[in-house]
């Protein structure tokens, strides 16, 4: 199976079209029908259903997307590795993300390498702590940041150097914005928005008893999308301070748990993978960074 039939197999998948497809990679159609028929016959499963003038994927050509492209967009970091070692001035930075203020200080890493090294391109994937975890064990990502200790034995991690604190974010006119602090107890019958993770791991671990009692109204992995709905007025929103704007003009508070919840977040990196010569420089100027 090559990389160039698995670039024709996305390019159609995503087209849905052989003569568009076909443009698109500057190939013939016949050129084209050729491959991918080659590709059904390599792995013995009909990948596409045929159409008067379309193309549509199977369920197993829809489970070969997927895998496609994590190899297409390993392959493409290889190459762009390869090509960079040599250039000391710069290379692909890829970074996978979860939401903190606290991401600031990965930034101001970026900004301070990207003085030294002009010709650094970085790539930012932002997502929750599963996301970004699995780009980073299939190899698409060189460091992400993670809120969640890693397993120290298939990671190196590095401590950011705050701790993101919990707490309710919902608009600023609600009655319950006299509260200075929410306890367990204060969340029951309130709808509630979370990410999934934190739910099943901060939320019920911080609530105790209370928990099974507790109402999720709804499901954010960003929480930006979850401030929209708490403005709203659909629910009240448990996430991390300095996340969402609840300055006074934006019509929103902030409200931390008690007791105090917080999270520590981490820099981490595949264990005895070797990093690229900008990850090096990227490791060193975090460390710097970091103190």
């Amino acid at each position: 199976m090559e990389i160039r039939t698995l670039r024709y197999f996305l390019a159609v998948a995503r087209e849905e079209n052989m003569t568009r497809a076909s443009e698109q990679l500057h190939v013939t159609q016949p050129t084209l029908s050729k491959a991918l028929k080659a590709l059904e016959d390599e792995l013995g499963k009909k990948l596409f259903e045929r159409h008067s003038f379309s193309i549509s994927l199977t369920e197993e050509g829809a489970l070969l997307r997927d895998r496609a492209e994590d190899l297409v967009t390993m392959a493409d970091k290889i190459e762009k590795e390869f090509v960079s070692l040599d250039d000391i001035t710069g290379g692909e930075l890829f970074l996978g993300l979860a939401e903190s203020y606290q991401i600031k200080y990965i930034a101001e890493a970026i900004r301070k390498l990207k003085n030294r090294c002009p010709k650094l391109r970085y790539h930012v994937t932002s997502g929750d702590t599963e996301q970004v975890a699995d780009k980073l064990q299939k190899g698409l990502l060189d460091f992400v940041v993670l809120a969640e200790e890693p397993d120290p034995k298939k990671y190196e991690f590095l401590p950011l150097p705050e701790a993101d604190v919990w707490g309710l974010v919902f608009p600023s006119d609600d009655p319950l914005a006299k509260k200075k602090t929410f306890k367990p107890k204060d969340l029951l019958g309130l709808p509630l928005f979370c990410s999934r993770q934190a739910w099943e791991n901060e939320i019920a671990s911080w609530a105790k008893d209370s928990f099974g009692e507790y109402r999720l109204e709804g499901s954010f992995r960003l929480s930006y999308n979850g401030a929209i709905f708490a403005k709203a007025g659909l629910g009240y929103l448990l996430t991390f301070d300095g996340i969402v704007d609840t300055s006074e003009q934006s019509g929103l508070v902030f409200r931390p748990l008690s007791p105090r919840l917080e999270t520590k977040l981490y820099l981490v990196w595949k264990k005895f993978q070797p990093l690229t010569p900008i990850a090096e420089r990227f490791l060193e100027e975090i460390k710097r960074t970091f103190g």
